[in-house]
């Protein structure tokens, strides 16, 4: 009885052996099909990235275009809206771009008369962001443009849509706001509005 129980024995740790290996090659199975699927996975992202960068390209092409949009419906008013303030322009500008020192700066539309230069920021939506960076390109203007030192500098603030308060914002700094109303823009500044002269 004690070699029969011994022989069972030997057959059971035998068993147990071939399920180990078995179970082994099947986790070798698993991590191969593991990393197999990593790959697709990865495989996947990387053009998931691509079409995000698709998007993206497409998006700042549109941007760019919604912006000169934007420009093109505000510079050819910009004459008269100004004139019905007491400001005279005889030439406009679009897309002014200065460099002095290494640095530069950019300005959508730039009115000129002989008493006023007018810079526009002019975007599709307007943040409180185009304001504060629109303050610090009329800071620079007489240095990065000489030839217009002897004039008043005042500046405008444009947006098709303007975020909540933006308005109110550009207004205490001293800028006109230009916004769209029905199928045109204009100034929606009250008439009492006395610009900064920067």
């Amino acid at each position: 009885m004690k070699i029969k129980s011994k022989s069972k024995l030997k057959e059971g740790v035998v068993m147990d052996q071939q399920e180990v290996e078995r179970s082994i090659q099947e986790i070798w199975a698993l991590f191969r099909e593991t990393d197999k699927k990593f790959e697709e996975i990865d495989t996947r992202f990387k053009e998931i990235g691509r079409k995000f960068a698709q998007v993206g390209r497409a998006v700042g092409s549109l941007t760019g275009e919604w912006g000169w949009f934007v420009e093109g419906l505000i510079a050819p008013g910009a004459v008269t809206m100004f004139k019905e303030r007491g400001i005279e322009m005889d030439k406009i500008f679009q897309m002014v771009n200065s460099h002095r020192d290494g640095d530069h700066i950019q300005i959508d539309i730039l009115g000129v008369g002989e008493e006023y230069a007018v810079l526009i920021e002019a975007r599709s939506k307007l943040s409180v962001e185009d304001v504060q960076e629109h303050i610090e390109r009329m800071k620079a203007f007489k240095r990065f443009s000489p030839e217009y030192s002897d004039r008043k500098v005042v500046g405008a603030a444009a947006g098709i849509v303007i975020d909540e308060n933006v308005d109110k914002f550009a207004y205490r700094q001293g800028f006109f706001v230009i916004g769209q109303t029905g199928d045109t823009v204009k100034i929606l500044n009250d008439e009492g509005f006395k610009p900064k002269a920067w």
